[in-house]
């Protein structure tokens, strides 16, 4: 069983920046696909962005481009998701997922993402 680990969430003020980490103890060996999402109190939950297992490929929701940056931290052996530029309406639980193999979902819907974290919380205060 594969379970990412979400960690580096926070409350913060309009403007700032959090680094939220994904580890999946599992694969600290291995290169993998990984994405992160966010679900808001009564929304559906949404993609942000994702990374394919070499790295070569990265996708991010429109509402995040050129703010949010997803990589690799070879050291911690973990996906990172730099967010500078925080708003209020980023404010919702993010999840850190992984499809069951080493392939990169076509559509980065929330259904081609296998194991999914346990979620931390990003409050954006105005």
């Amino acid at each position: 069983q594969v379970q990412p680990v979400e960690s580096g969430g926070g409350s913060v003020q309009a403007g700032r920046s959090l680094r939220l980490s994904c580890e999946v103890p599992e694969r600290t060996n291995d290169n993998w696909a990984v994405g992160w999402f966010r679900q808001a109190p009564g929304q559906e939950r949404e993609f942000v962005a994702a990374m394919s297992a070499s790295g070569g490929r990265t996708d991010y929701a429109d509402s995040v481009q050129g703010r949010f940056t997803i990589g690799r931290d070879n050291v911690k052996k973990t996906i990172d998701l730099q967010m500078n530029s925080l708003k209020p309406e980023d404010t919702a639980v993010y999840y850190c997922a992984a499809p069951y193999g080493s392939w990169y979902p076509q559509s980065l819907k929330p259904a081609e993402f296998d194991f999914w974290g346990q979620g931390t919380q990003v409050t954006v205060a105005s």
